[in-house]
């Protein structure tokens, strides 16, 4: 008997407090307990008094529901997401051909540099310097006359002398990519430059042939 009077007495207690601070409670819409402090009241085992008016979907929209009733409320309302940040823009690749005409870079069945073909190779080094540079390709030809095998080595030869330019005016060397191409890709006509013997007319004519195409690739 004595023991259902004092539990009697607690629950009494407790039903005050909480009309108490109902009555504290300044925000009409809160389906919490406030206290006069403003804080959410809480029982003696840590859980939150809540009013006549609390629903799960009331709670959800409550400042103290994600810290009352954490487990009763959908995940995205106490755990929105973080609007992730827009990409950064990247940078687009660019890729500029440059040929250089055969007089500019090298004498017939040569491939040393000519002054001329140093100069055109100083505007690539000013070009590639102007960029996040990625790559440099450069392509060596060479004319018809001659086997395929000794064009072959002529035409890397050219590509080689044009890397090892570049690499003089502090372009790094393993972003300059060199390949031969022998004979196999002439941009003069078949019928434009006629003559089966390497005459001095025939060979002005098959100097576009005579070429090191440069690409340079990289993003600005």
């Amino acid at each position: 008997m004595k023991s259902k009077i004092i539990t009697t007495l607690l629950a009494s207690i407790g039903l005050f407090a909480a009309a108490g601070a109902v009555q504290a409670q300044t925000a009409a819409d809160r389906v919490y307990v406030i206290d006069q402090r403003g804080e959410v009241v809480k029982s003696g085992t840590g859980l939150c008094w809540r009013t006549g008016f609390w629903t799960p979907a009331a709670a959800a929209t409550d400042p103290a529901g994600c810290m009352c009733d954490k487990d009763l409320l959908p995940k995205e309302v106490c755990e929105p997401k973080v609007a992730a940040a827009p990409p950064a823009a990247a940078a687009k690749p660019t890729g500029d051909k440059i040929t250089i005409a055969a007089d500019a870079l090298f004498d017939f069945d040569k491939a040393t540099l000519r002054p001329e073909g140093k100069a055109k190779l100083d505007e690539v080094a000013a070009k590639a310097k102007a960029i996040k540079l990625e790559v440099i390709i450069a392509v060596g030809h060479t004319d018809r006359f001659g086997s395929d095998a000794y064009n072959q080595k002529l035409s890397e030869k050219r590509a080689a002398a044009v890397k090892t330019y570049l690499v003089s005016k502090g372009i790094d060397a393993n972003r300059v990519y060199t390949e031969g191409k022998g004979k196999k890709n002439p941009v003069t006509k078949p019928d434009q430059c006629p003559g089966k013997a390497p005459t001095k007319k025939v060979i002005e004519c098959l100097q576009p042939d005579r070429r090191v195409d440069i690409e340079l690739i990289g993003t600005k």
